[in-house]
């Protein structure tokens, strides 16, 4: 089996576990799980980080160029250190929508957009639940799911109130990744959005000229016609 067709036989199951794992995880963080509810929703995490684990092994070991892959895998390498990192694995299933449209340039747009939107949701909910896991119970003022949410949001788009922030270390690190990503996704969607204008400018410069030369055309057939018209007169 080479690298290509194991990547391709486990995108699905990697996908639905990092789905069990965030389910997990904000289970166990949201409803602040004891006894039975506690032991099931820890088992869900340390068997999904084992699948992903296996899956850096494999893709390491079938790697034509393993220190190559290595080093342009590192997110892989994350993803398996840093449990947080496993819900945007989700992300690898929006290469497996269709995008229907035209043009190649707008096809890469449409795919752009839906990784921003699913990066943006899953970026806001999983900071909102993390920090919430790292200020529960400190001085900070982040103590409720709702709390985590506005400051994931507020902090996600640059506008940062101020009115709920981390106070702990991890929190405060949480919020790094999470100033990081927003201003990485509002440079993604500058991005998109210069490329559609200066394509659609390109499209109307294009016309323009196509219907100029048609009109030239037209006018040189009437000046020939003219100028026959009267060379029989």
């Amino acid at each position: 089996m080479d690298q290509q067709r194991w990547q391709k036989l486990v995108d699905w199951p990697l996908a639905i576990a990092a789905m069990a794992f965030l389910v997990a995880y904000s289970w166990q963080v949201i409803g602040e799980l004891t006894g039975t509810a506690a032991d099931v929703a820890e088992a869900v995490i340390w068997v999904t980080w084992g699948l992903f684990v296996i899956d850096y092994v494999v893709n390491l070991w079938l790697a034509a160029h393993r220190w190559r892959w290595f080093s342009t895998h590192l997110f892989d390498l994350a993803i398996v250190v840093l449990p947080m990192l496993r819900p945007l694995r989700l992300l690898r299933l929006v290469t497996l929508l269709a995008v229907l449209q035209r043009t190649a340039g707008a096809a890469f747009r449409g795919r752009v957009i839906l990784y921003v939107i699913g990066a943006s949701l899953l970026l806001v909910w999983v900071a909102a639940v993390a920090v919430l896991d790292a200020e529960r119970g400190q001085d900070g003022s982040i103590q409720t799911i709702g709390d985590g949410l506005w400051w994931a949001f507020v902090t996600i788009t640059t506008v940062g109130y101020g009115d709920y922030f981390p106070v702990t270390p991890t929190g405060q690190f949480i919020a790094v990744g999470v100033m990081i990503g927003g201003i990485a996704l509002i440079g993604v969607v500058t991005a998109t959005l210069a490329s559609w204008i200066v394509e659609k400018v390109g499209q109307s410069t294009s016309n323009d000229q196509a219907a100029t030369r048609v009109e030239m055309d037209l006018l040189t057939a009437e000046i020939r016609a003219l100028r026959e018209e009267l060379t029989r007169g």
